[in-house]
């Protein structure tokens, strides 16, 4: 007999982990998950940050960070605070010990769900493309670059500086963010018994400002459409894992090809 997390259509994933502890009890240990994970995002930044800035001339004379400092600050903290959110999820989430953070998570490995995402994915770009132009011709084509671009926009990096920039925000960045965003506070907002399209509007809302990038969040809101979807869709993390990454291939090959020199920055 299959388990229910294994199973479960989208809608029924909810009352799958009924059974294992749900209400409003276990949506708070969902969101304490969430914002204790977010803490230690910003304390991980910090903490890494630092002790480059301090030896580093560079940044001590113009704020400018070496290569291998700002690779290190793209991918400790967010790494760092998925595997919080996923230690305290199987600590201290809800429900019974077993499957329970595939449970809490709502992951689970299917290979038709992995195709939903590469299908929704490349057609969210369809969404996200005109949006991102029309995002650059409002607010100029000096501004209309992520916090990432504007930090690797101008450099030159070897091959493994640039290879790993590019596996980092094409692979890894959203894995992470996924994990957080419509995993842990996703779970959070089920417990509650919220509608899915509260959930799916408020995650949507909370992963473009958690960004903290002001001029980017309207673009941020509208990227996050088809992956909100996706998860909306499968009840499946890896769907929506998948689709954020086919949406962030385009702008991980454009800063290699730019790091790389293939293109102008």
């Amino acid at each position: 007999m299959a388990r229910p997390w294994q199973s479960a259509p989208p809608e029924d994933w909810a009352s799958a982990g009924s059974r294992a502890g749900t209400g409003r009890g276990a949506g708070w240990r969902m969101l304490s998950v969430f914002l204790v994970a977010q803490v230690a995002l910003l304390a991980t930044a910090f903490f890494v940050l630092v002790p480059f800035a301090v030896n580093d001339s560079a940044f001590l004379r113009d704020g400018r960070l070496g290569t291998w400092p700002l690779i290190a600050l793209l991918v400790v903290p967010s790494v760092t605070a998925a595997l919080v959110a996923v230690a305290g999820t199987a600590w201290f989430g809800p429900g019974t010990r077993p499957a329970r953070v595939r449970r809490e998570l709502a992951l689970r490995w299917s290979r038709r769900d992995a195709g939903r995402g590469l299908a929704i994915g490349a057609g969210g770009l369809l969404l996200t493309i005109p949006a991102a132009v029309v995002w650059a011709s409002w607010i100029g084509s000096e501004q209309a670059t992520s916090a990432v671009g504007a930090a690797f926009g101008d450099r030159r990096l070897g091959p493994l500086a640039a290879g790993l920039m590019f596996l980092v925000v094409w692979l890894v960045a959203p894995l992470a963010e996924e994990v957080l965003f419509r995993g842990v506070l996703w779970r959070a907002f089920e417990h509650w018994r919220w509608n899915r399209w509260l959930v799916f509007a408020v995650t949507s809302a909370v992963f473009s400002v958690a960004h903290m990038e002001l001029l980017r969040t309207p673009l941020l809101l509208v990227l996050s459409i088809p992956i909100g979807l996706a998860r909306l869709v499968t009840g499946n993390l890896l769907t929506c894992v998948v689709a954020h990454q086919v949406n962030n291939f385009l702008p991980a090959l454009a800063l290699l090809l730019a790091a790389t020199g293939a293109l102008p920055s």
